[in-house]
Parts: C-alpha cells; structure tokens; sequence
C-alpha cells in the first residue's frame, strides 16, 4: 500500500504532539493518518472497479472482432 501526504503528515503530527505532551495535536495526527488510510482504501475501490470495467471492454472488443473477422468468409 501506498503512503500519502496524509498519512506521513499524521505520522509527523502525532510525533510533534507526543514530543511536546500536546495530546490534542497527537490525536489531530492519528485522525490524519486514518484519512490517509481511507484515502488510499477508495483509490485502491476505485482501481479495483476501473480495471474490471477494462477487461468487460476488452472482452466485448475481442467478441466483436471475433464476430466480424467470421462474417467475412
């Protein structure tokens, strides 16, 4: 899994928090790291549902193609 902004800036946050004994900067960074993470959970959705909707295309060109090179003979 990818890391993103998000996540190393909650990371960072966290740190600086736990540092300075601020606890409300170290749970603003734990609330960061977890829309990091819910960043990278929609992208990896989002490329899972791209990457069928591809192959669904791919296989209705292969069809189509099959279909029209059997019509020529």
């Amino acid at each position: 899994m990818s890391t993103n902004k998000d996540d190393l800036k909650g990371k960072f946050t966290e740190a600086k928090g736990k540092v300075t004994g601020d606890s409300t900067e170290e749970l603003k960074g734990k609330a960061q790291q977890g829309l990091g993470k819910a960043k990278d959970k929609a992208q990896e959705a989002a490329d899972k549902a791209a990457d069928k909707v591809n192959e669904q295309v791919d296989e209705k060109k292969d069809e189509s193609q099959d279909n029209d090179s059997g019509n020529n003979e």
